[in-house]
């Protein structure tokens, strides 16, 4: 949403509710959808509570900033871009968001670290970016995923959809225009 040259976005849910943050006005930056967001969330809900989440591509911080707000026991929003990056630390301080940090760099390059597993990771790479096939692989190789973790998917529809590990079951997919967008469950191998 845009008001007055400034980039905002609305939480929908949980203890932000109706909060509106500012996001970088940058080129390919698109926050998920309300409406898709709220149906994400709602797939979400009865795993979402106390869950470590990672949103590996933040951009305007939409999906790691809903879950924080709905309930997730931790967030980390890892992001590369200094614009974006600025933006996501001012609605940390405005939310006063305790149970959210942030990464500043490449989400490849952060999954090269030790691994720490998550319940919840959100993927939303640039659209025609080519990132999610070795992004998933990166994920499931790393053991960075919890042994029934979700994987959110969202890519453009006209994408190739990404080659993802075995051990991911589809939950749930939706089109909503030019996007696709899908929940995974991971099986330990």
């Amino acid at each position: 949403m845009t008001g007055r040259g400034r980039q905002q976005l609305r939480i929908i849910g949980g203890r932000w509710r109706g909060r509106r943050v500012q996001f970088a006005d940058l080129p390919g930056l698109r926050p998920t959808a309300d409406r898709n967001r709220e149906t994400l969330f709602n797939w979400l809900q009865p795993v979402l509570p106390g869950s470590r989440c990672l949103d590996l591509f933040a951009g305007s911080g939409a999906l790691g900033l809903e879950a924080a707000s709905r309930g997730a026991g931790h967030v980390l929003l890892v992001e590369q871009a200094g614009q974006a990056l600025r933006h996501l630390r001012a609605a940390l301080s405005q939310l006063e968001a305790d149970n959210v940090s942030v990464w500043a760099g490449d989400a490849r390059q952060f999954l090269r670290q030790p691994a720490q597993a998550f319940d919840i990771v959100f993927l939303d790479p640039p659209f025609a970016s080519a990132l999610l096939e070795p992004v998933c692989e990166q994920l499931e190789r790393g053991h960075w995923l919890a042994s029934d973790a979700r994987i959110y998917l969202e890519h453009a529809v006209n994408d190739m959809p990404a080659a993802l590990p075995g051990n991911w079951l589809l939950l749930r997919e939706k089109q909503a225009g030019q996007v696709r967008y899908a929940l995974y469950r991971r099986e330990a191998a």
